[in-house]
């Protein structure tokens, strides 16, 4: 009787060490995450504190853009909806990437801050340049400074060829009856000129 509550002892305790044993594995694994989420974000501020310039001087009438840091398991510097930096799996590589339809495209990829920036720089440039241009027409002369000129028109174009078409209409159809009528005439008088004659001679005293 007392073995047996030796051995259950035992393996009370033996349990209870294994218990202890996973949840410190547990703790230095979320220790090690934490770690890295921290050293991500950290870098990630310190592009963001070198973009500033860039972002203030973006025009307060486009909200298309983010300019923030995401917190999470992988933290994130959002430029817009579909492009943002993060950071690689030794820490210490920026990596600007843009989720298309085909999938996504890295623009930069650099341990170089500043390289990294500076496409951040250029995208976010090309993004403005694009909406003014929208806004704009995107439409330019072929030749500076040469404008079409104005020509007045009469009528409406549209209006003056559907005019011109009737008339055309209406004059090929006439021409077209003319011509039916003088060929039936021509007809007519060959197929009975032998009772026209006839009835010439008849009619004379």
């Amino acid at each position: 009787m007392k073995e047996a509550g030796e051995k259950t002892n035992d393996q009370s305790k033996k349990l209870s060490d294994a218990i202890r044993d996973v949840k410190n594995a547990f703790a230095d694994r979320d220790d090690v995450v934490v770690d890295m989420r921290e050293a991500h974000r950290m870098r990630l501020d310190l592009l963001a504190a070198e973009l500033a310039p860039v972002f203030a001087d973006v025009p307060s009438d486009m909200d298309n853009f983010d300019f923030v840091v995401s917190s999470g398991l992988q933290p994130r510097l959002w430029i817009d909806a579909v492009s943002h930096v993060a950071m690689g799996r030794d820490r210490r590589t920026y990596r600007f990437l843009k989720d298309t339809r085909i999938g996504r495209v890295v623009f930069a990829e650099s341990t170089e801050m500043k390289h990294v920036a500076d496409q951040v720089t250029r995208y976010v440039a090309e993004r403005i340049v694009e909406r003014q241009r929208m806004m704009e027409g995107g439409v330019e002369p072929a030749v500076a400074g040469m404008k079409r000129a104005d020509v007045p028109e009469a009528e409406p174009p549209l209006r003056a060829m559907t005019r011109s078409k009737g008339w055309s209409a209406f004059l090929s159809g006439l021409g077209l009856i003319a011509a039916g009528a003088l060929v039936g005439l021509v007809v007519s008088v060959v197929l009975f000129w032998d009772r026209i004659v006839a009835m010439g001679l008849s009619l004379r005293p």
